[in-house]
């Protein structure tokens, strides 16, 4: 998959992505990333939205939501895979439960991603976690680490592999893109999950 452009659209109320991209434009990153808010009086143009930035030459779109909101339920049925991040704990894994339902009844392929995991390995809270989520569905590989290179990378407007490419949290990154490109050219049809898939989640 050859990308041109990416696009980044934050529908969450919280902005970290936009205050993200805020910091890299005062670096003057070059890139061809583009971040903007999302305002939910705009999800009802979200097609006409996403065939704007295809004809704009955009080959990547990603929606930032927040956890089990109803913007992610809206989403949802336009996107080709729902990745949902959750830390390793009892309260995020509950709540990635319920939005993965989401994507479950919207028929979309969706995945779930241990996040700010304890970097000691083996971590018996990470495997925990992957037993509890490996219940729902898919788990996203690899899981990523709390590593301070993420936050330090962040505080600068800079993605983790621009701050420190040979770092473990870059490798883990590219381990992951890896993971969703090969999700995502996959055939569309390929869909792991179904309603009654949503109903289990939901029991």
């Amino acid at each position: 998959m050859r990308i041109r452009f990416f696009g980044a659209l934050d529908l969450d109320p919280q902005a970290s992505l936009v205050s993200w991209g805020e910091r890299r434009k005062a670096a003057s990153t070059p890139n061809k990333l583009v971040i903007e808010p999302f305002e939910g009086e705009r999800l009802p143009l979200l097609h006409a939205i996403l065939e704007g930035l295809a004809e704009a030459g955009f080959t990547i779109a990603v929606f930032d939501t927040a956890a089990n909101s109803a913007s992610a339920r809206l989403v949802a049925p336009a996107a080709d895979i729902c990745l949902l991040p959750t830390r390793p704990t009892r309260l995020d894994v509950d709540v990635a439960a319920a939005t993965f339902r989401a994507a479950c009844l919207a028929e979309r392929k969706a995945a779930l991603l241990l996040n700010q995991c304890p970097p000691t390995y083996p971590s018996s809270r990470t495997r925990q976690a992957e037993q509890a989520l490996t219940r729902f569905g898919v788990l996203a590989t690899p899981t990523l680490c709390a590593r301070m290179d993420f936050q330090d990378a962040i505080a600068i407007g800079l993605g983790v592999t621009e701050y420190a490419c040979e770092g473990k949290a870059a490798q883990e990154i590219e381990a992951l893109w890896g993971w969703i490109r090969a999700q995502l050219e996959s055939t569309p049809s390929e869909t792991p999950i179904n309603k009654r898939q949503a109903g289990q989640v939901a029991a």
